[in-house]
Protein backbone atom coordinates (compact mmCIF):
# COMPACT_ATOMS: atom_id res chain seq x y z
CA UNK A 1 0.00 0.00 0.00
CA UNK A 2 2.59 2.56 1.08
CA UNK A 3 6.15 1.89 -0.04
CA UNK A 4 8.80 1.24 2.61
CA UNK A 5 6.30 1.27 5.47
CA UNK A 6 6.57 -1.24 8.25
CA UNK A 7 3.36 -3.36 8.46
CA UNK A 8 3.14 -2.66 12.21
CA UNK A 9 3.31 1.08 11.58
CA UNK A 10 0.61 0.75 8.95
CA UNK A 11 -1.62 -1.17 11.40
CA UNK A 12 -1.07 1.52 14.06
CA UNK A 13 -1.89 4.29 11.60
CA UNK A 14 -5.05 2.48 10.46
CA UNK A 15 -6.11 2.02 14.08
CA UNK A 16 -5.70 5.76 14.71
CA UNK A 17 -7.94 6.45 11.72
CA UNK A 18 -10.58 4.06 13.05
CA UNK A 19 -10.00 1.44 10.35
CA UNK A 20 -10.11 -2.22 11.33
CA UNK A 21 -9.32 -5.04 8.98
CA UNK A 22 -9.71 -8.76 9.38
CA UNK A 23 -8.75 -11.58 7.05
CA UNK A 24 -11.59 -13.92 6.16
CA UNK A 25 -10.55 -17.45 5.32
CA UNK A 26 -12.02 -18.19 1.90
CA UNK A 27 -10.99 -20.53 -0.88
CA UNK A 28 -13.33 -19.19 -3.54
CA UNK A 29 -15.56 -16.16 -4.02
CA UNK A 30 -18.41 -16.03 -6.53
CA UNK A 31 -20.03 -12.76 -7.62
CA UNK A 32 -23.32 -13.20 -9.46
CA UNK A 33 -23.78 -10.37 -11.95
CA UNK A 34 -27.15 -8.99 -13.00
CA UNK A 35 -26.75 -10.37 -16.55
CA UNK A 36 -26.57 -13.93 -15.18
CA UNK A 37 -22.82 -14.33 -15.59
CA UNK A 38 -20.49 -14.91 -12.63
CA UNK A 39 -17.08 -13.71 -11.56
CA UNK A 40 -15.19 -16.49 -9.82
CA UNK A 41 -12.12 -15.67 -7.74
CA UNK A 42 -10.05 -18.73 -6.92
CA UNK A 43 -7.86 -18.91 -4.92
CA UNK A 44 -9.25 -15.93 -3.07
CA UNK A 45 -7.85 -13.70 -0.37
CA UNK A 46 -10.59 -11.73 1.38
CA UNK A 47 -10.21 -8.84 3.80
CA UNK A 48 -13.11 -7.37 5.78
CA UNK A 49 -12.51 -3.66 6.27
CA UNK A 50 -14.52 -1.78 8.91
CA UNK A 51 -14.12 1.97 8.58
CA UNK A 52 -16.16 3.77 11.24
CA UNK A 53 -19.05 1.29 10.95
CA UNK A 54 -18.98 1.09 7.15
CA UNK A 55 -17.99 -2.46 6.21
CA UNK A 56 -16.56 -3.51 2.86
CA UNK A 57 -14.78 -6.51 1.41
CA UNK A 58 -11.55 -6.48 -0.51
CA UNK A 59 -11.16 -9.56 -2.71
CA UNK A 60 -7.98 -10.45 -4.53
CA UNK A 61 -6.91 -13.49 -6.47
CA UNK A 62 -7.27 -14.94 -9.94
CA UNK A 63 -10.53 -13.91 -11.65
CA UNK A 64 -12.44 -15.95 -14.21
CA UNK A 65 -15.75 -15.02 -15.79
CA UNK A 66 -18.41 -17.66 -16.35
CA UNK A 67 -21.17 -16.92 -18.81
CA UNK A 68 -24.74 -17.10 -17.50
CA UNK A 69 -26.50 -20.37 -18.05
CA UNK A 70 -29.88 -20.46 -19.69
CA UNK A 71 -30.91 -23.71 -18.04
CA UNK A 72 -34.60 -24.17 -17.44
CA UNK A 73 -36.19 -26.30 -14.81
CA UNK A 74 -38.85 -28.85 -15.64
CA UNK A 75 -41.43 -26.55 -14.07
CA UNK A 76 -40.28 -23.71 -16.36
CA UNK A 77 -40.76 -25.92 -19.41
CA UNK A 78 -44.25 -26.97 -18.29
CA UNK A 79 -45.16 -23.32 -17.63
CA UNK A 80 -43.89 -22.30 -21.06
CA UNK A 81 -45.91 -25.00 -22.84
CA UNK A 82 -49.16 -24.60 -20.92
CA UNK A 83 -49.22 -21.02 -19.65
CA UNK A 84 -49.89 -22.22 -16.11
CA UNK A 85 -48.44 -20.89 -12.85
CA UNK A 86 -45.27 -22.27 -11.31
CA UNK A 87 -47.28 -23.85 -8.50
CA UNK A 88 -49.59 -25.61 -10.99
CA UNK A 89 -46.59 -26.85 -12.97
CA UNK A 90 -44.87 -28.20 -9.87
CA UNK A 91 -48.05 -29.96 -8.72
CA UNK A 92 -48.57 -31.52 -12.15
CA UNK A 93 -44.96 -32.74 -12.15
CA UNK A 94 -45.41 -34.29 -8.70
CA UNK A 95 -48.61 -36.02 -9.77
CA UNK A 96 -46.97 -37.37 -12.93
CA UNK A 97 -43.89 -38.60 -11.10
CA UNK A 98 -41.69 -36.10 -12.93
CA UNK A 99 -42.88 -37.06 -16.43
CA UNK A 100 -42.81 -33.81 -18.44
CA UNK A 101 -45.08 -34.97 -21.25
CA UNK A 102 -47.69 -36.33 -18.87
CA UNK A 103 -47.64 -33.13 -16.79
CA UNK A 104 -48.08 -30.98 -19.91
CA UNK A 105 -50.92 -33.12 -21.26
CA UNK A 106 -52.67 -33.11 -17.89
CA UNK A 107 -52.56 -29.29 -17.70
CA UNK A 108 -53.65 -28.82 -21.31
CA UNK A 109 -56.75 -30.98 -20.71
CA UNK A 110 -57.85 -28.87 -17.73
Amino acid sequence: MLPNMNPKQLQAMMKQLGIKNEEIEAERVIVEKSDGSKLVVEPAQVMLIDMKGQKSLQVSGEFQEEKGSQTQTDADLVMQETGCTKEEAENALKESGGDLAEAILKLKKE
